[in-house]
C-alpha cells in the first residue's frame, strides 16, 4: 500500500516535470520564433493551470495522509476552485 501511495505522488510529480519542460519548450520555441507570443501565453496560461492542480492535489494527498486517511481518495479540483485560493 506504500508503495502505491508514493507510486501515485510520483506519478504526479512526474507530471509535473512534464509540464514544466514544456514551459522551458515553449519559451525557446518563442525565441526562435516558432511560435506567436499569443500562442505562448495561452499554452503558458494552460500550463499554470495545470501546474496549480497538481501541486494541490499533492498537498491534499499529504493532508489526507497526516491525517490518518487514504491520500488516494484526494482528487484534482476543477481550475475554478485552485485559481481563486486566496495567497
Amino acid at each position: 500500500m506504500a508503495d502505491e501511495i508514493r507510486n501515485s505522488d510520483k506519478s504526479i510529480r512526474d507530471h509535473i516535470t512534464e509540464l514544466i519542460g514544456e514551459e522551458h519548450e515553449l519559451r525557446g520555441q518563442l525565441g526562435q520564433g516558432e511560435i506567436s507570443k499569443s500562442a505562448e501565453h495561452t499554452r503558458l496560461r494552460e500550463l499554470e493551470v495545470s501546474l496549480d492542480q497538481c501541486w494541490d492535489l499533492l498537498r491534499q494527498r499529504q493532508a489526507r495522509r497526516h491525517a490518518g486517511q487514504d491520500p488516494d481518495d484526494a482528487s484534482a479540483r476543477p481550475a475554478d476552485v485552485v485559481e481563486n485560493y486566496l495567497e
